[in-house]
């Protein structure tokens, strides 16, 4: 089984050595975790993992090795239930019939100003209606119930993406740089933008420009060209968390190709719409933020600025003032979109939802008209065509 591991985190391409294995095949002869299982993963963590952007890929591959194993517990022991457990069960799940006979308050300025009464009005935890903040109703305010339009409070992840407001501070994992699988197509589309990267000295023989103007002179006319530079600037704005998580995988191919492909690349994380800052490390995103301003002063208008989410989205966050689903916003998303693509000239929006989808989707047909309509797909195709668009 250990050896499973071993060979599992190979696979996985983790940076593991046998002499790190056998370190952990000598504590366990030493009988350094016991009999715990939580101590058994602590200390092959410990033993096999020595940089952190590899915990969440080893977390994976331990789950798929050990799957299953849970620790024995004596008969007479008691067992508590999960509170997690128990809070599923009050959830609300609706027919489509009884969904439609929900409605919602009528607008962001009124569900904004109904939150804040039921704030100041509310005394005590409600469950299964449909006015107070609660659990398991048809109120606008609350968890694990249904709303067309509301705010949630409380809950764990999207259940029917129809929030427009979250009240909870959620976590989002970076996407992994070193993804290689189905990279490779992903690059050769992506090395298109070098047809636009000469710059420098005239130091390269230019064949077909020396044959035609000897052909031209009748003499022997010797023509120089700078040398091709991978001298593309691009600033990669990446979408995280939320209705992004189903494309996590298919991003960090585009990362890890885009990273691999342009030294003078950029990143930043932004979760739905582009606001007043963005963050660099996602595992510290509430601290270490850099102000939007700063990026649109810092780098060139000579950059590539290229934004990766589905837009989907309350069509709150990108018209209104506070319509952030985090945090209050003192201007609208699409006022910094504006701003980016006024500044950045060549500009575009990958999407990692199918384009036959799009239309859909009313924030996706208002990020379209941002961009003026250079929202591509995360396709080979997709790429194709916004690599020539970012290049005209």
């Amino acid at each position: 089984m250990f050896l499973d591991l071993f060979y599992e985190m190979k696979a996985a391409r983790l940076p593991v050595s046998v002499r790190e294995y056998l370190t952990l095949l000598e504590a366990m002869d030493a009988r350094v975790p016991e009999y715990s299982i939580n101590d058994f993963y602590f200390l092959a963590r410990a033993s096999l993992v020595k940089d952190e952007k590899f915990l969440d890929r080893f977390d994976q591959v331990f789950g798929k090795v050990f799957k299953g194993l849970e620790p024995t517990l004596p008969m007479e022991e008691a067992v508590d239930i999960p509170a997690e457990w128990l809070k599923k069960l009050a959830e609300r799940f609706l027919t489509e019939e009884e969904k439609k006979l929900v409605e919602s308050l009528g607008g962001w300025d009124k569900l904004m100003e109904e939150f804040k009464k039921r704030l100041e009005e509310q005394k005590k935890r409600h469950e299964g209606g449909n006015k107070w903040i609660g659990t398991a109703g048809t109120s606008p305010f609350g968890a694990y119930g249904y709303n067309p339009e509301g705010i949630r409070i409380g809950q764990d992840g999207n259940r029917n993406f129809s929030a427009v407001k979250v009240w909870d501070k959620r976590e989002f994992r970076n996407l992994d740089t070193d993804v290689e699988i189905g990279t490779r197509s992903i690059k050769v589309a992506l090395r298109r933008l070098r047809r636009w990267a000469r710059e420098g000295a005239a130091e390269e023989l230019d064949l077909d420009g020396t044959i035609s103007e000897t052909a031209r002179h009748g003499y022997l006319d010797i023509q120089m060209r700078p040398e091709r530079h991978n001298a593309v600037k691009v600033l990669l704005f990446l979408d995280i968390g939320g209705s992004m998580d189903p494309h996590v995988k298919l991003c960090e191919e585009l990362f890890s190709a885009a990273r691999s492909e342009f030294k003078n690349l950029e990143h930043f994380y932004f979760h739905n719409c582009l606001y007043e800052s963005v963050w660099k490390d996602n595992r510290r995103r509430f601290e270490e933020r850099t102000p939007t301003w700063d990026v649109l002063r810092t780098y060139n208008a000579d950059y590539k600025a290229v934004f990766v989410g589905d837009a989907m989205m309350s069509p709150y966050e990108i018209a209104y003032a506070g319509g952030s689903v985090e945090h209050w916003n003192e201007e609208p998303g699409a006022v910094w979109l504006r701003r980016m693509t006024e500044t950045f000239s060549k500009s575009v929006w990958i999407n990692p939802v199918p384009e036959k989808h799009w239309s859909y989707t009313p924030s996706v047909q208002m990020i379209r008209q941002i961009f003026e309509d250079r929202m591509f797909p995360l396709t080979l195709d997709g790429l194709d065509r916004a690599v020539k668009a970012l290049g005209r």
